[in-house]
């Protein structure tokens, strides 16, 4: 990325990896804290995720630890925490969000430095709250957590953990459960990327620079995005140190229903689309995703006839990209290698990206048309297009 991408944000300066509004700078956050989905069966889909994607046992609370109404399973790879959450009960709010998205990502938590005043911040701001702050305590000390809701029945929670030395969060226990595959090489979470309806992409980028002070990285139109028959529009937001990133996209018209559409329609709302993780080499990754049955989108042969002339040179083989499936990308700042998981749900909703960056800081901008085509011939095998 260079100055040039920011011309439609004011007020903002570039330097090195950060983008900074010194006058909207309230709002610091240190990464991902952790993810929560709600599942149908915490169990079997934490055995589903250290086995296809490497995770490790965490924590858990449960009737064991005391919890009536719930189950979770933390997992964790690199500084990736995935939490699986099943409800008891099924008049309860987890039961209800089950019910009408089926499996999918409920929180998105924020590790911040101050939780009470995150949350006193993005309220005096238009906020909506979905949990006052508190503070939580066990043997380990206290952790301070409140939250706010953004896009459809996703929140976002701010975890201070200052004067935490324990596990996960008071209330959880070590998880061990005698399985555990080796990991995937998966580091971190380099971005979430939110579907929302069409009309709605501008409120919600909205919400994320006036309600919490992030910066527009980059726009992206149905120009840029787009095939003979489908199209999204997508707008990138990022904090002011750049380790959060949500891309929120919304449908454009076309001439059939796009990926977008088929999430909105299948998960009965907007929702987080796809959750971005990071490796250090993504050829060992996705050998050992495949081994362990994820399933990839497939990427024509005909993508990598261009490459050389698109990318230019990169450090790997092509032969060896070509063999897994991985795409190449190039911006001003270096090259980045990705690929998609398919829905990792049978609705077609949520999936996986995984990315290397090779100094890059783009989002692949060479590769929509590739992975819209094959986005849409997997919708096509579904009868949804």
């Amino acid at each position: 990325m260079n100055t040039a991408d920011l011309t439609e944000v004011k007020n903002f300066t570039y330097s090195g990896d950060k983008i900074f509004d010194k006058a909207q700078d309230f709002l610091p956050i240190n990464g991902t804290d952790y993810v929560e989905l709600y599942v149908g069966n915490a169990k079997q889909a934490a055995h589903y995720y250290k086995t296809a994607f490497g995770f490790q046992d965490l924590a858990y609370a449960g009737l064991e630890t005391g919890l009536r109404d719930r189950t979770s399973y933390v997992l964790q790879q690199g500084k990736i925490r995935l939490v699986l959450t099943t409800p008891f009960d099924p008049e309860s709010e987890i039961a209800q969000h089950l019910r009408l998205h089926g499996d999918g990502v409920r929180v998105i938590a924020l590790w911040v430095n101050d939780a009470y005043d995150a949350y006193h911040q993005t309220m005096s701001r238009g906020a909506t709250s979905f949990m006052e702050p508190k503070t939580i305590s066990d043997k380990d000390g206290e952790v301070k957590m409140s939250g706010i809701h953004t896009y459809g029945d996703t929140v976002h929670i701010f975890v201070e953990r200052k004067n935490y030395t324990g596990l996960f969060l008071p209330g959880y226990e070590k998880l061990e459960t005698g399985y555990q595959p080796g990991d995937a090489g998966l580091r971190y979470i380099d971005h979430m990327v939110g579907n929302v309806s069409l009309g709605e992409m501008n409120k919600w980028s909205n919400f994320y620079s006036e309600t919490m002070g992030f910066a527009n990285l980059v726009t992206f139109d149905d120009k840029d995005i787009s095939t003979e028959y489908t199209a999204l529009m997508s707008k990138v937001m990022t904090n002011g140190n750049g380790y959060i990133k949500f891309p929120i996209n919304e449908p454009a018209h076309g001439k059939k229903k796009s990926q977008v559409e088929e999430y909105l329609d299948f998960y009965k709302g907007p929702g987080c689309q796809h959750i971005a993780v990071a490796t250090n080499d993504i050829i060992f990754t996705i050998s050992e995703m495949r081994k362990r049955g994820v399933e990839f989108l497939y990427v024509p042969g005909t993508y990598y006839d261009t490459v050389k002339d698109r990318v230019g040179i990169i450090e790997e083989d092509l032969e060896e990209l070509k063999k897994w499936g991985i795409m190449v990308d190039r911006d001003e700042e270096g090259y980045l290698l990705q690929i998609f998981t398919k829905p990792v749900e049978d609705r077609p909703t949520l999936f996986f990206e995984i990315i290397q960056r090779k100094g890059a800081k783009s989002f692949g901008k060479g590769n929509f048309q590739a992975l819209f085509e094959s986005i849409e011939a997997e919708q096509a095998r579904r009868g949804t297009l």
